[in-house]
């Protein structure tokens, strides 16, 4: 699987450490930024993530910042883009499962890295369970088309 990756400086070490389970797990890691620790805008590195989905480039991607909320709030602008915020096993598994999440945004303030490779791995090999849970994310992407401008 192609997984665009990217953080603000706060979640820059985290990043370099989720790049390298990446590839230990055999998949390939789109470098998005940070590409240091300096001071960067967390809007600008979901956008590029985000585009990736957006233009088919990535299967899905992840992204870090301090609490991972802003990514959420960024990439979830984007057409076709379902943004979750993972806090532990749980969300990480169900955002999968249930909402067919293809990006996943994680704190690098809040979690530790064994909790971190443990949700990283179970988002990878968790499918979507479709059904029931289909419909649903149709009907979410029924309102992003309702209320796009594209469509105007």
């Amino acid at each position: 699987m192609k997984i665009a990756i990217g953080s603000d400086h706060r979640g820059y070490e985290v990043k370099a450490k989720i790049i390298e389970l990446l590839k230990r797990l055999g998949h390939e890691a789109v470098d998005c930024g940070a590409h240091d620790c300096n001071s960067i805008d967390y809007p600008d590195i979901a956008t590029a993530v985000s585009e990736k989905i957006v233009d088919g480039a990535v299967d899905r991607g992840i992204l870090i910042c301090g609490s991972g909320i802003g990514m959420a709030i960024t990439a979830n602008k984007f057409p076709g883009v379902r943004a979750a915020t993972c806090h532990d096993d749980l969300t990480a598994e169900m955002s999968r499962r249930h909402n067919n999440v293809n990006v996943m945004c994680l704190s690098a303030d809040l979690l530790g890295e064994r909790l971190i490779d443990r949700m990283v791995e179970l988002w990878i090999t968790t499918e979507f369970e479709k059904g029931r849970h289909q419909r649903r994310v149709d009907k979410i992407t029924d309102v992003e088309r309702r209320f796009s401008k594209d469509s105007e």
